[in-house]
């Protein structure tokens, strides 16, 4: 395995937490959001990450992860009753989003932390290949 590939593998997994990131921010935007004219309630959206091990041409390995998709969370959503909100069904219930702020809170620490720790393992990497080729210029 080439030292470069480390850039390869960090680079990927910062795009993966980058996607994750970004559904933990629309998650947490719609957190308090009812069901809509169409009666459907904003419904939670998780990341699926996959590990790539794969063979490239030069008879290297391409490794690292990649985003195969973005669930939605089919967890019901919470129902409120109250019949005096605008948006109430029939019975009276007003449907909220099922979005969990406090699971969504644990994500967003550890995809931000993820994030953090790829883009150091990059630095380092990058400060080993420079201390390196200062060793041949001795």
């Amino acid at each position: 395995m080439s030292m470069f590939n480390i850039f390869h593998i960090s680079g990927s997994a910062v795009s993966a937490q980058s996607q994750r990131l970004n559904a933990v921010a629309s998650n947490m935007a719609n957190a308090d959001t009812v069901a809509g004219p169409d009666g459907q309630a904003y419904k939670a959206r998780q990341v699926v990450f996959q590990s790539v091990l794969a063979q490239n041409g030069n008879d290297q390995t391409d490794v690292g992860v990649q985003v195969v998709g973005v669930q939605e969370n089919q967890t019901p959503g919470r129902r409120v009753h109250d019949p005096s909100h605008q948006l109430a069904d029939a019975d009276g219930y007003v449907t909220y989003s099922n979005v969990n702020s406090v699971e969504e809170m644990v994500n967003m620490i550890s995809a931000s932390r993820s994030y953090q720790n790829n883009l150091e393992v990059m630095g380092t990497a990058k400060s080993l290949l420079l201390k390196t080729l200062q060793m041949g210029q001795g």
